[in-house]
């Protein structure tokens, strides 16, 4: 297969940038697209012109866009509590390659069904989650053993904006998102199974709605989701990491810092968050980092880890979407494997799960 016919489920802003790196790879084009809001498929057929060939073709329904006969893989870019439905609708339909975002699932009862579903599915199925690819990340990953003698303890912390806008408002609420420990840290649990390469075993947070969001309602409903919290996790292996989330904090120079310390050294990066939101008067956005501190001989190392402008032009993820469409449009082609797979999704999103749980009980939660 030469060229991949994607067609998009869900047409946001973060299909937009779904649409933008696709357009990025020489074997990528968006064929077909679909939203329950004609304006919002609109404009991304539109954009999907702008940045290709031609305009992407409008389906009406999911089932029209299934059968649209230009179709080699499908991109799910829908709200997270219909993602569920739409994997088991695709299946049942019309069996393709599937790129689906985060989080796999919000329903707990969903985990071990979808976990079967696609046990034996024929095609691949790659789940969203793209800060394994930020370039600084990547690094650290990559360098964490040599530098750390083996992670002992890892700690992620984001800093950053609030939740922004969506359509229907249907990211204030927990009962659509999961929880922001499940909506928006999936990634960072993520991140720990990788980095430690350990599973984990028991979750401990502290988390709540401190200030975003109390002045808004919604058919008389005051938006629930939480803007700020600490979770501890206990490894298999012995390790342990944490997360530091803050919602509110959109002033920091750098919205993720990542740091692992093990015998030999310590490991750090820092990576800005989206450049449209840094002040131009400030001057440029800042560079990612990535800082190796080892123990003896003391002497810190800083290394900028500059991204492509034109992949920061395609998207707020400091280049990771591209990255992880380009590993993925090559296994649909038939080259390389499947690197975040549907039980990697399920795990991030048990991990969040617990930690919603732990922070509303005040108990730790054994996984």
């Amino acid at each position: 297969m030469d060229m991949v016919n994607y067609g998009i489920i869900g047409c946001g802003m973060m299909a937009h940038e779904h649409i933008q790196n696709i357009a990025l790879l020489p074997h990528g084009r968006v064929s077909v697209v679909f939203d329950p809001v004609r304006e919002l498929a609109e404009a991304a057929a539109e954009l999907a012109g702008h940045c290709g060939a031609a305009p992407a073709h409008i389906a009406d329904t999911l089932e029209d866009l299934l059968a649209h006969a230009d179709l080699d893989a499908v991109v799910i870019v829908s709200p997270n509590h219909i993602h569920a439905e739409q994997l088991r609708q695709i299946v049942a339909t019309r069996p393709l390659p599937i790129l689906c975002e985060k989080p796999l699932y919000t329903d707990p009862s969903d985990k071990a069904e979808l976990i079967s579903l696609f046990e034996e599915y024929p095609h691949p199925v790659w789940i969203a989650m793209e800060y394994r690819y930020m370039p600084p990340v990547a690094a650290l990953i990559e360098q964490a053993e040599s530098a750390t003698g083996g992670i002992a303890m890892l700690t992620i912390r984001e800093h950053r904006f609030p939740f922004l806008p969506k359509i229907g408002d249907w990211n204030r609420f927990n009962e659509n998102t999961g929880g922001t420990l499940v909506e928006k840290c999936c990634h960072f649990f993520d991140l720990m199974r990788l980095i430690l390469k350990a599973e984990p075993v028991r979750v401990m947070a502290s988390a709540g709605q401190t200030l975003n969001h109390k002045d808004e309602t919604y058919d008389g409903r005051v938006p629930d989701i939480w803007d700020n919290g600490y979770v501890i996790v206990d490894f298999d292996n012995g390790s342990r990491a944490m997360l530091e989330l803050c919602m509110f904090a959109e002033g920091a120079q750098y919205q993720e810092e990542i740091s692992a310390v093990g015998p030999k050294g310590k490991i750090e990066c820092r990576v800005p968050g989206p450049g449209r939101f840094w002040p131009t008067d400030l001057g440029p956005a800042p560079i990612p980092q990535l800082i190796v501190s080892p123990r003896a001989p003391k002497g810190p190392t800083l290394v900028e880890i500059p991204v492509d402008p034109t992949l920061l032009e395609a998207g707020d993820h400091n280049g990771s979407t591209f990255y992880q469409h380009q590993r993925f449009n090559a296994v649909v082609r038939g080259q390389g494997a499947v690197e975040v797979t549907v039980s990697d999704g399920a795990k991030a999103v048990a991990m969040g799960i617990a930690a919603q749980e732990s922070a509303k009980t005040g108990q730790a939660v054994d996984l």
